[in-house]
Order: structure tokens, then C-alpha cells, then sequence
């Protein structure tokens, strides 16, 4: 499956607002959570949007979104 490239960066986007919520509470923790939250909400509806379009499940889109970010973290060359 042909994955979007804007469509990995939103989703990196949210996993990093998501790693940042780490040791954070109270105020802080509520902003980072609201970051994170609408940072993912972005990454969801592109997803469902392109899978849409495409014809294409939006479980599976999600999935090779999420399989395309995790490979990219795990390249030395990335």
C-alpha cells in the first residue's frame, strides 16, 4: 500500500506530542494531553479521509500508517 507522505508526518506529529506528555502533571500535563489529542484527531481524519477517497479501509490505511512511522524510527538511514 502506497501511504501518503503527509499523511506519516501527521502521524510522527502525534507520537511526539503523545512521548512529550512523560513525566508531566497537573497544568502541564492537561496542555500536553490537549496537544497530543488534537494532534491525533488531525493524523485520524486524514486517515479516514484518504482511505475514502482511495476506496480503502481506513483500519488498514491506519496500519500502514502507524507500520510506516515504526519503520522509519528504525532505519539508521532515515
Amino acid at each position: 500500500m502506497d501511504i501518503p507522505e503527509d499523511l506519516i508526518v501527521l502521524e510522527r506529529a502525534a507520537e511526539e506530542q503523545r512521548a512529550r506528555l512523560a513525566g508531566l502533571d497537573g497544568e502541564e500535563f492537561d496542555a500536553q494531553h490537549r496537544a497530543w489529542r488534537a494532534a491525533a484527531q488531525a493524523a485520524q481524519a486524514a486517515i479516514a479521509d484518504h482511505a475514502k477517497v482511495s476506496g480503502q479501509s481506513a483500519e488498514g490505511v491506519e496500519s500502514a500508517v502507524k507500520r510506516a512511522v515504526r519503520q522509519a524510527e528504525e532505519d539508521p538511514a532515515g
